[in-house]
This record gives structure tokens, sequence and C-alpha cells, in this order.
């Protein structure tokens, strides 16, 4: 089976051209070599993949007939990837999630002027713009008595 539709039937990637896109990229290598899309894969062969920033290594332990459901995925290859991989992937979804919620959408409004006074600096705090200057001069007063 070619290495672009082994990637597709086990669910590495949505679509066999985004496979074969990928392979072109130089981010899909069988035995440190990198392949192109039409090299023959074989039960045995370890794949590297390089995705979303991590490096997944995986081997291959049987040839599917066709695409099968994620749940059989486990079947025909076997998770050779370090755990190490796995953190910094789990570490860089716990950054990604620190200000909104998964799910949460957009900003609202308020959400917004809440960023902007933030930013900007409030000025609609306890004293007004006009205050500054009196609040000075009462200090001005003490240091003169």
């Amino acid at each position: 089976m070619r290495i672009d539709k082994f990637l597709w039937c086990v669910r590495f990637y949505k679509t066999r051209s985004i496979a074969a896109e990928e392979i072109k990229k130089n981010r899909v290598s069988v035995a440190n070599q990198t392949v192109k899309s039409s090299r023959e894969v074989k039960d045995g062969d370890i794949i590297k993949i390089r995705k979303n920033q991590i490096d997944y290594q995986i081997k291959i332990t049987q040839i599917p007939k066709s695409r099968m459901g994620a749940k059989l995925v486990p079947l025909y290859i076997e998770d050779k990837t370090d755990k190490e991989q796995y953190e910094i992937l789990k570490l860089r979804n716990l950054s990604q999630e620190h200000y909104r919620n998964k799910g949460e959408g957009r900003p609202t409004k308020k959400d917004r002027r809440d960023l902007d006074g933030f930013v900007e600096g409030d000025s609609t705090g306890d004293m007004a713009d006009g205050d500054w200057d009196l609040f000075f001069s009462d200090v001005d007063d003490s240091k003169n008595n």
C-alpha cells in the first residue's frame, strides 16, 4: 500500500491529498529516510511523522484494506512515540486555554471593554481627570507646613 493512502487509512490525515502534501514537505519518513507519496509500506516499517510540532513514531503491524473507524486503528499500528512529546502537546494546549475556556467563542463586548480599559489605563477610577490637581496641591501644602 502507498504511504499516503496508509496514513489516510489509519486516520493520521483527514484526506489523502493532505497526506501527500505533508510527505512532499518532508514531514514523513520511513527508517529515517524521507519518502515520496508512492513509497510502498509493509508490515514492520517504522514511520516518523511530524504533525502539530510533535514527532510521532508508529510501527505498522498490519496493512488495512481501506479506511477504518478510529477504534480499529490500534489493530493496524503500534504507537512508539516518546511520552515527552505528548507532555509537550499537553502543555501547549493548556497554555492556549488560559484566557477563555474551550467553546466560549469570541470575546463579548464587556470583555473587550475590560481589555481596552486594562491596556489603556482606566481613567474612570476614584479620581476624575481634574481631581489629580487637587490631590497634588494637598500634598504640596502638607510639605510646606
